[in-house]
């Protein structure tokens, strides 16, 4: 139970720094902006997982950005230190130097104010004093927070980034009644991903849900049919604020931005979208459309690629979406062809393994290996094929696949505890009493011959 806490914990505390230097990651090192770009962040305040700082330093975050360069999302996990069970504290009257001379001359940087202070004799020599400890020290002060310079309010700008995959918007539409099993029929919802700098839509599915289950799948079509994004812009949802999102963007290298809640004017180009969907789309749909999802997904797509992706977009200057898409395509990144894209958009759940090896997915009962009775086990799978085998890991190492339970098969396998449960007490040559004469019966065998 411990290892799996310290797993979560790791894996929480990476997500953090990923977060921090999502906007950064495609940067070229050195690039003009850049470590203006790491002071603004070091400026801020974070509730940091697993810590009671708020604050993190600019020498962190260009570790950080340095380590996901080199080993990529795992890169990011924190490692034990290696000066652990040893005091990092700074004595009571160096901190009051420190603070008391970074609080006259607000201006100088860390590395100015350790330099000042060892200029009056009073750090002793051999005391080390890391940057990023005295700087954690100084924002705990309230030394570290920078002067407010820009005016108060929103600043709202048109924009349109100029190369494709740039930049993907997704959003969720309240779509029309379509037929489930059984005759009845159910709201669907339109799920689309727009990118911004062609209009072309890289995928977009009705579905009878709107959560994360119905959205990862989305995802993995619009990453299969055209690449990678730089950018994943969606508003507050609960699918869009999933663990299991960032989990998938983190380890593509999408950076997710969600959009100020109440605040949806930088969504409107899916919006619109969305409008011409309701315009030009829903009314031409016939109760044929209407009577299956697969049915209405269909006719969907003959819509979009038939109609929408070859007609004049105005925002486009009068250009195609798939036009200008072939004009600005050049940067695309294609998934790695090592890529098991099909493992990375599973849904995660964690189990306990029952005493009849059975486990229940959504309803669902699947049967696991014998010798994980008792555990807790994580299943991942594809929602939309519930009942088919799904992956079983235990201890972060795949152990198998589990398969629903066939209850009629079960009937038919022998239990190797039941002859020994059920032996004479006085030896297996020894005649059974009557009432246990059929022991040893099988159903579908012969042995029931002589009970009869």
């Amino acid at each position: 139970m411990k290892d799996e806490l310290d797993q979560n914990h790791s894996q929480e505390i990476a997500l953090f720094r990923y977060g921090l230097i999502a906007d950064l990651v495609n940067w070229p090192p050195g690039q003009r902006g850049l470590y203006a770009n790491l002071r603004e962040k070091a400026g801020r305040s974070y509730h940091i997982p697993c810590s009671r700082r708020t604050r993190v330093a600019e020498e962190t975050l260009r570790d950080w950005l340095a380590a996901w360069r080199r080993g990529g999302f795992e890169a990011l996990r924190p490692r034990p230190r290696a000066d652990l069970g040893r005091s990092r504290g700074i004595p009571g009257p160096v901190a009051d130097l420190l603070c008391s001379i970074k609080d006259e001359e607000h201006s100088l940087s860390v590395a100015l104010v350790i330099e000042k202070a060892r200029a009056t004799g009073t750090v002793p020599e051999e005391m080390a004093l890391p940057n990023s400890t005295v700087h954690r020290l100084l924002s705990r002060a309230g030394l570290m927070q920078k002067r407010p310079d820009e005016p108060n309010g929103n600043d709202r700008r048109r924009f349109c980034f100029e190369k494709a995959g740039e930049l993907w918007m997704a959003d969720v539409m309240h779509g029309p009644q379509v037929a489930v099993e059984g005759g009845r029929r159910h709201k669907a919802y339109l799920i689309g991903i727009l990118d911004d700098a062609t209009r072309v839509v890289p995928f977009c599915a009705f579905a009878f849900s709107e959560a994360v289950g119905a959205f990862l799948p989305v995802l993995g079509q619009a990453v299969r049919r055209r690449g990678i994004p730089t950018r994943l812009y969606c508003d507050n949802g609960a699918a869009f604020r999933s663990h299991h999102l960032e989990l998938v963007c983190a380890k593509l290298g999408i950076i997710l931005i969600h959009s100020r809640p109440y605040i949806p004017q930088g969504r409107g180009k899916i919006e619109r979208f969305f409008r011409t969907v309701r315009m030009q789309f829903l009314p031409r749909l016939s109760p044929e459309d209407t009577k299956s999802i697969e049915a209405i997904n269909r006719a969907l797509w003959g819509w979009i690629e038939g109609e929408y992706h070859q007609a004049p977009h105005k925002g486009l200057s009068g250009d195609a979406p798939l036009d200008r898409w072939a004009m600005s395509a050049d940067a695309l990144r294609l998934p790695p062809a090592d890529a098991d894209l099909d493992t990375l958009f599973l849904l995660e759940a964690k189990r306990r393994v029952q005493r009849d090896r059975t486990v229940s997915l959504r309803g669902v009962l699947y049967e696991v290996d014998a010798t994980l009775v008792g555990e807790t086990v994580t299943l991942r799978f594809d929602p939309a094929r519930l009942g088919q085998p799904v992956e079983v890991w235990h201890k972060q190492n795949k152990t198998g696949t589990a398969k629903r339970v066939d209850l009629y098969a079960n009937c038919f396998v022998k239990r190797n505890h039941a002859t020994k449960a059920l032996e004479p007490r006085n030896g297996p040559d020894t005649p059974p009493p009557s009432g246990l004469r059929l022991r040893n019966f099988q159903p579908g065998s012969d042995q029931n011959e002589g009970g009869r």
